[in-house]
């Protein structure tokens, strides 16, 4: 009966054009309507946007697209002046000064401020991920998702940044990179104050708050206090890495370390130490070089007391402790406590020297022993035995000068 209800409606809307009995101005604007709603049947679009080609059902919906190529904005928020292309738009927009949010999920109760979210939203109850990735096959919930994800493949990275030049995949990862050159950290934690360039680092943030970590591995059981930490660590076992470089083809787990690594190739540095200018291209390493002049040492060994200025340091060290050496040569078996180690022990087989001498070319297996060549060179010598103020090219000359105060004995 339903089906032939709407097909009565149809027929009605045709026979009202055909028999064309207009008799006034409002029953025009009805036939104007009519005519309108009669296209979404046909499929008709009869104008066409002249500078692009995209056609349109409605006169009106050509206006709207139009303003994507002047820019035009005629609808402004009486609230804070914010400009929009069409009156939805607006009204949209206006629900985050009013709170109004008219869409409620029928599962959980939660609300939005559009219906286009509401259904997105809904589908973490049903699962459903109807949008696919035609380059291998990955389903996503919504149809920006996959465009996004798409650019992983094509490398496409549009949005650049007028202050440095680099580019990015997202427009949400443009603005976010924007505020290292403004400093601005618009989200603030309600219970100490600390401030976030970006909404998700608050709400993880909060999390250290609460202790929440809603977000649990189905593997091995382990639990997160964001999303993206939980994607990022079930990439440990699928072995999934699908961040590619595009400079050299070294595949990651995670964007964020993708991003890290082509600083390698970019020589971008925008992290700057406010105490003696030195740059970083992260975040985490100006952070532990700011403890070389705060002297911070947070990271405590329980079985000793020492005290580390990274996490990582107390781990390496621990293994003083328990004798773990996890990190084996593939060519004669010999175990150490650091993979640095290993890499150094590996040059013994390869007969690698990949450090130089600018001054004379000489080459040496650790950096370290560079820096120490080059002292001879400049005559720097820049370790000083407390005892004596004698002084050292290396820390290892000094540490061996120093026994003869304690005559301690070379283990």
């Amino acid at each position: 009966m339903e089906i032939e209800r709407e097909f009565e409606k149809q027929q009605l809307c045709w026979n009202a054009i055909n028999v064309g009995d207009i008799s006034d101005e409002t029953e025009w604007e009805d036939e104007g309507l009519l005519k309108i709603h009669l296209k979404i049947h046909t499929g008709e679009k009869p104008y066409s946007c002249s500078d692009c080609g995209a056609s349109f059902s409605s006169l009106e919906n050509l206006k709207t697209h139009q303003r994507i190529h002047t820019g035009e904005k005629p609808y402004s928020c009486s609230d804070c002046g914010k400009c929009f292309k069409t009156s939805k738009e607006l009204k949209v927009h206006q629900r985050t000064h009013t709170g109004e949010k008219p869409y409620v999920c029928s599962d959980c109760g939660k609300c939005f401020t559009t219906s286009s979210h509401l259904k997105v939203h809904q589908r973490t109850h049903t699962g459903e991920k109807p949008f696919f990735c035609p380059d291998c096959g990955k389903s996503f919930k919504t149809s920006n998702g996959l465009k996004v994800h798409q650019r992983t493949h094509t490398g496409e990275k549009p949005f650049f940044c007028p202050d440095c030049g680099t580019s990015f995949s997202q427009l949400s990862h443009l603005k976010t990179h924007e505020r290292i050159h403004t400093g601005e950290k618009p989200y603030s934690c309600s219970d100490c104050g600390k401030r976030f360039k970006r909404y998700a680092e608050l709400k993880g943030h909060q999390r250290t708050h609460t202790g929440e970590k809603p977000y649990v591995c189905p593997d091995c059981g382990a639990s997160f206090s964001l999303l993206g930490t939980l994607k990022g660590h079930q990439r440990i076992h699928t072995g999934e890495k699908p961040y590619v470089c595009p400079d050299c083809g070294t595949s990651f787990s995670q964007l964020s370390h993708l991003k890290i690594h082509e600083r390698i190739h970019t020589l971008e540095k925008p992290y700057v130490c406010s105490d003696c200018g030195k740059c970083f291209t992260t975040s985490s390493h100006l952070k532990v070089h700011q403890r070389t002049h705060t002297g911070e040492k947070p990271f405590f060994c329980p079985d000793c007391g020492k005290s580390f200025k990274t996490s990582n340091g107390l781990k390496v060290h621990q293994r003083t402790h328990t004798g773990e050496k996890p990190f084996f040569c593939p060519d004669c078996g010999t175990s150490f406590s650091q993979l640095s180690h290993l890499k150094i022990h590996e040059r013994i087989h390869t007969g690698e020297k990949p450090y130089s001498c600018s001054d004379c070319g000489k080459r040496f297996e650790r950096y370290a022993e560079l820096k120490g060549h080059q002292r001879t060179h400049t005559g720097e010598k820049p370790y000083f035995c407390s005892d004596c103020v004698k002084c050292f090219k290396t820390s290892t000359q000094l540490k061996g000068h120093k026994r003869t105060h304690t005559g301690e004995k070379k283990s």
